[in-house]
């Protein structure tokens, strides 16, 4: 199976199976997610709160918290020499050499991420020392050079600032010097513009477009926003209640959604072009009814057909497989035909 991961796939991620099991219940919150992402590019994984993004970025992590436990599937990562390793299969020891050097992750909420008690500087500091045989000075060094990269003013200053000195959205920059300060070739940024307001959201989109194009590593992009998508993806995966819905190639997806769940996510996104009538009248948002079912009660059939327009009966007779409905265009819909 290793072998034939493409030359050019960093990441594959197969059939993905990651539940969280007590004594009374079992919560499949990724059930069978298969994705692939190639050196130097850029994947959103798109869904609301609920839908297993986070949780998928974290078995790929190896951070999963008790009770949840990677079941089944494939998570294989070509490491900087070339040797393909399964890291649902990884040891901790591993994973922890892994992380922070070659696998990196920004989080979405950066005043919880980063410890109040510890400068900016040191932060950065001990990311670097933990990996690399260097003096703390040159770590700080290093971290103050990280700060400039990120295009924080005044870096070398900055660098002795706690992280409640700094707005949130050069927090967010720190998170993301935080997690290149040892020039990983795996990014997940997980809903990193989620706290930030417009402005300040594209500054850091155009940063991380430009940090990937300087340092050529790939990005896995966990949102919920498909107007974040438009902006710094190449392919989009749609996940709902654990699974993947649709996944195309961006414009794909955005000129031709292939799963009601999708279409209905577009639907409630802002467009200056679609949102007004011929007289010039602002059109209110169409939100998609309902919401996502718990994870350990999902209803039988498509777990969509309670929120969607398009289902018919046999929709909850069995779950829909992925269908192919154009080039690299898949959708877990039996009546896609119709979208």
């Amino acid at each position: 199976m290793r072998d034939a991961l493409a030359p050019d796939t960093l990441l594959s991620v197969r059939n993905l199976q990651t539940h969280f099991v007590s004594r009374s219940e079992v919560a499949k919150s990724v059930d069978g997610v298969t994705f692939d992402l190639k050196r130097g590019e850029t994947v959103a994984v798109v869904g609301e709160s609920g839908s297993g993004k986070s949780v998928t970025s974290l078995s790929i992590m190896g951070l999963l918290a008790h009770p949840g436990r990677i079941v089944g599937g494939e998570i294989l990562y070509r490491n900087r020499q070339g040797t393909v390793r399964d890291l649902a299969q990884a040891s901790a020891k591993e994973m922890k050499r892994l992380r922070g050097t070659e696998i990196a992750m920004i989080f979405q909420e950066p005043m919880t991420s980063l410890n109040p008690l510890f400068t900016v500087g040191d932060q950065i500091a001990e990311m670097i020392t933990l990996h690399e045989k260097i003096s703390y000075r040159a770590a700080l060094d290093r971290a103050a050079e990280m700060l400039e990269l990120v295009e924080i003013p005044a870096a070398r200053r900055r660098v002795n600032d706690y992280p409640h000195h700094m707005s949130g959205g050069m927090r967010q920059r720190v998170m993301i010097a935080l997690a290149l300060a040892n020039k990983p070739s795996l990014l997940i940024a997980d809903e990193p513009t989620t706290a930030l307001d417009v402005t300040i959201q594209a500054q850091i989109l155009d940063l991380l477009r430009r940090l990937q194009s300087e340092m050529g590593m790939s990005i896995l992009f966990i949102t919920h926003n498909l107007g974040v998508v438009a902006e710094i993806a190449r392919e989009v995966v749609v996940m709902y209640a654990g699974r993947v819905v649709e996944q195309a190639p961006v414009v794909d997806l955005f000129a031709r959604p292939k799963h009601p769940y999708t279409e209905g996510l577009l639907a409630c996104t802002p467009n200056a072009a679609r949102d007004v009538d011929p007289n010039g009248v602002r059109l209110p948002l169409r939100p998609i009814p309902g919401s996502v079912p718990p994870i350990t009660a999902l209803p039988p059939g498509c777990t969509y057909a309670p929120r969607c327009t398009y289902a018919v009966p046999g929709c909850t007779g069995a779950v829909p497989p992925l269908f192919s409905v154009g080039a690299s265009h898949l959708s877990r819909c039996f009546r896609h035909e119709l979208l």
